[in-house]
């Protein structure tokens, strides 16, 4: 659980500076960090998974 919040928190943060180097409003930093967020929660699932599959 805690590498899927950890996960989701570096995409949110890497999704935000990526929208304000592009120059993009408020709402596309929003946009930027919830899409990347969202993605990167995802690996973090899978990489969760994965580390419970192998000590189990």
């Amino acid at each position: 659980m805690v590498v899927v919040l950890g996960m989701a928190l570096l995409g949110a943060i890497l999704g935000a500076m990526a929208a304000r180097k592009r120059n993009g409003s408020g709402a596309d930093i929003a946009q930027y960090a919830a899409g990347y967020g969202i993605a990167f929660s995802l690996v973090g699932l899978i990489l969760s998974l994965i580390i419970v599959r192998l000590i189990s």
